[in-house]
Formats: C-alpha cells, structure tokens, sequence
C-alpha cells in the first residue's frame, strides 16, 4: 500500500510543471524550427542587411521572430520610415515596435509618439539621444551579461523567464524588469511605453538563447497586430539627431560653468597682483665689436662669402651716401658716379667695389681683399 500510494505523490510536480512549461518548450521549439528554416533557405520577397530588420535573414537580422510572429496568427506590417508610419494606421491596442533606435531624432520622434497615440510602443536598445527625446530621466547604461538574468519583477509575462544576451542596456529607475545593478533590461518608464535593453535577443542568432524567444512572444504578440517601424535616416531634418550634450553626464555642463567662473577669478586675481608692465634694461650689454666678430666666424663657418661681401658693400655705400650727402633714394649709379667724379677714379673701377651686382669672391683672400679695397675707398672719400 506504502508503495503505490508514493508512486503518484513523485509523479505530481513533474506533472505540474510540464503543465506550466510547455507552451514555452513549444513555442522554442517552433521559433528553432523557424530559425533553421530562414538561415538555410533565406526568405523571399525584400531582403535586407540592416540589423534586427524583419527582412534581413542573417544572424544580425529578426526574420526568424518576425516568421514565429505570423506563425501564431499576429498580424505583422512592416512599415520603414516616418511617412510609412503614419500612413499605416496605427489604432488602439495594437503594439508598435521600433528598431534602428539610433535613426531616430528629436523630430522622428515627435512623429513617432503623435502617430501612435493609444498604441503600445517598444522600442529595441534606444540610446541616450533617444531617451531623452522621448521625455524619459536618466542616461542608460551598457553593460557585459555573463549569464542568464531572471526576471525578478512582478509583471506575469515574464514569470520564471531569463533573458540572455552578449551586450544590453540598463534603464535606471524604479520598477522594470530583468534588473542588473545600473537598471532593469526591460523598463517602463510611462504607461503605453517600453525600453528593450536586451535588443540583441531579436536577432536570429540570439533568440533562442534562455528564454528569449518566450520573453518577445509575451512581450510583442499579447495582441493581435504588430506594427514593426524602422526608421530611415532620411527623414531627420537640419541639426537633428543625437547632439553632444545628450552623450556628456548631467553634471558636465555645472562643470564648466563652474570651471569657467574659477579661470576668469584666477586671471583677475593674478592680474591685480602682477601690476602694470614696466620696462627695465638688460642685465648684460653686447658690444657691437663683440657682435661684428660672432656674425663675421658665423659666415665664415658658412663659407657663404656672397652675403659677406653684400654686407661689406652695404655698408661702404652707407658711409659714402652720408659722406657726399646723397639720398637715400639715390640708385647705385649715382652713387658709384658721384664717388668716381670726387676721387678722379674710373667708373668702372668704382663699380666693381660699390655696385652690389659686382665680382663675388671665391676665395677667403678674394674677401679679404674687397675688405682691403673697401676702407681704403672709404678713407679716401672722407680725406678728400
């Protein structure tokens, strides 16, 4: 009698949770036979490599959930781009379901929430920019899942469910689903909307990871109709999209203000301290001899004879301008005529020491030698 009675007491909790788990043990194995069927055949009509597209059948894309969908007699519309959306007619109760969140901008998004008023609205890994477009507090974060996340929530769709993805996003807050430290992977920020951290569990190669695929049925196939939306970049308008400031923490802008405000009160502060700038001879005074030897050992190291006999030649019509009284603006043929008829020496012969298209010497006793002929000229021209 002890032995037939324990028989059926062992066999009750499998029984039970048989019960409990089988619509979620069929429809993984539906969703499998789904994903088999999409990766080794493709699908027909419009085919895509946009991530989590409805139409892209490889690993990255959603086609597999977006069949599975169909398969248990919701109505899916793919829609692509803001006009799309609006023309698709988007009553109540029907659930909205937006991927490439990133294409979205302030203006989209404003379409977006007046197009689907009364509808159920997910959205697939939206980021800060989109966040905060859509009016909800608190930047995301993204973090590494190294397992399986129960649920832990409330919320009877997703009771004794594990989401499991490679990278999420974690929407700070109260409430939500699948919670990590920073936030929970399924939020619910408003009532009629909800943020998808864990958006990598749509593509084929990951839904049938844990429990994903159970977690998006429940969560996109409560009703009869799903709208998927992919926004296009095309219908961002000028200085649209994702700025700066909704990337930088909240505190950045205080920051800088506050920084600026301290660099402004350390220039006034430092600049009452330092006083007027006055002006105060040099410690060391150069002789101008000392000067003329370095620049002559500078060209001779050189060897650039040419601009020592430039030099040279400069300065001996200088002297001999401010000896004649002559012009500044006078010509070197003035010159060398004027130092020719005072001397009573050929023209020639005082071109060839004062005109700076003269002979360039090749040879250091070639300088040596204009150096020579040039004191004596200017000797003379002061004698007489």
């Amino acid at each position: 009698m002890s032995a037939t009675a324990t028989a059926p007491a062992a066999a009750g909790p499998r029984a039970s949770w048989w019960v409990r788990q089988r619509s979620t043990l069929l429809i993984a194995l539906g969703l499998a036979a789904a994903v088999v069927v999409v990766l080794v055949l493709g699908g027909g009509g419009v085919r895509t490599s946009t991530p989590l597209d409805p139409d892209n059948p490889d690993p990255a894309g959603a086609q597999a959930l977006a069949r599975v969908l169909q398969a248990h007699g919701v109505d899916v519309t793919v829609v692509r781009g803001a006009d799309a959306l609006a023309g698709a007619g988007v009553e109540a109760g029907t659930t909205v379901l937006v991927t490439s969140t990133d294409q979205l901008g302030h203006s989209t998004v404003r379409r977006l929430l007046d197009d689907t008023r009364g509808a159920r609205l997910v959205l697939a890994g939206p980021g800060p920019g989109t966040t905060t477009a859509l009016g909800v507090s608190g930047l995301p974060f993204t973090v590494s899942m190294g397992s399986a996340r129960r649920a832990g929530c409330d919320d009877p769709r997703f009771a004794d469910l594990s989401l499991e993805v490679d990278q999420a996003m974690e929407y700070p807050g109260p409430g939500g689903c699948f919670r990590g430290r920073h936030g929970a992977l399924v939020a619910e920020p408003r009532m009629g909307l909800t943020l998808l951290g864990a958006s990598e569990a749509l593509s084929n190669d990951q839904v049938l990871r844990s429990d994903n695929a159970a977690v998006l049925l429940r969560l996109l196939g409560s009703g009869n109709r799903l709208v998927w939306y992919v926004p296009s970049i095309d219908d961002l308008v000028a200085d649209d999209g994702v700025s700066l400031s909704t990337l930088l923490p909240r505190w950045i802008r205080p920051g800088l203000w506050l920084g600026s405000l301290a660099v402004v009160a350390l220039i006034l502060w430092r600049a009452r301290r330092l006083g007027p700038l006055a002006s105060e001879p040099l410690p060391v005074v150069v002789k101008a001899i000392e000067t003329t030897h370095s620049r002559g050992r500078l060209y001779r190291r050189s060897g650039d004879r040419a601009h020592a006999a430039d030099a040279l030649r400069s300065a001996a019509r200088s002297r001999a301008r401010e000896r004649l009284r002559l012009g500044a603006g006078d010509d070197d043929e003035v010159l060398v005529r004027a130092v020719a008829q005072h001397l009573g020496r050929p023209v020639e012969a005082v071109g060839a020491l004062l005109d700076r298209r003269g002979p360039v010497p090749t040879t250091d006793h070639d300088l040596i030698a204009l150096a020579n002929d040039l004191a004596a000229l200017d000797r003379e021209v002061r004698r007489t």
